[in-house]
Order: C-alpha cells, then sequence, then structure tokens
C-alpha cells in the first residue's frame, strides 16, 4: 500500500523549507564575504612585502662596510 502525500503542505515542511533557503543564501553570502576578505589580505601583504623590501634595499645601499680594525696589542702586567 502506498501512502499518497498530501496536495498541501504543512506549516512545519514549509517553514523548515524557508530556514534551509534562508540558511543556504546566507552561506553563500559568507563565502562571497570570506572570498573578498582573502583577496583583501593578499593584496595588503603583497604591498607590506614590497615597502619592505624597498626600505631593505635602501637600508643596504646606504650601510657601507666599516674598514676592518686592526687587533690591539695587549700589554703585558708588570709582575708584583
Amino acid at each position: 500500500m502506498s501512502v499518497r502525500k498530501p496536495a498541501e503542505l504543512s506549516p512545519e515542511s514549509i517553514a523548515r523549507a524557508n530556514r534551509k533557503r534562508l540558511a543556504a543564501e546566507e552561506g553563500a553570502r559568507a563565502m562571497v564575504d570570506v572570498g573578498r576578505q582573502a583577496i583583501e589580505v593578499r593584496k595588503n601583504m603583497a604591498r607590506l612585502r614590497e615597502l619592505r623590501e624597498t626600505r631593505e634595499a635602501a637600508a643596504a645601499t646606504c650601510l657601507t662596510p666599516l674598514p676592518a680594525l686592526s687587533p690591539k696589542k695587549r700589554s703585558r702586567k708588570l709582575p708584583r
């Protein structure tokens, strides 16, 4: 014996379908937002990397190697 589905949906099933639809829409919006934030983070990291590399290059050109200091001769201590 087969049970025939009623033509009208129950209020509970309508509410459940509505909640599922809203959850799916919210999930899609959240995924788009996460993707957008990831793109912004990558752009910011690239910008900061470029600034760091230019700063390091400028520091490397400004620094000249210091002349090597000759080691000092040790003085002998006089015995007492």
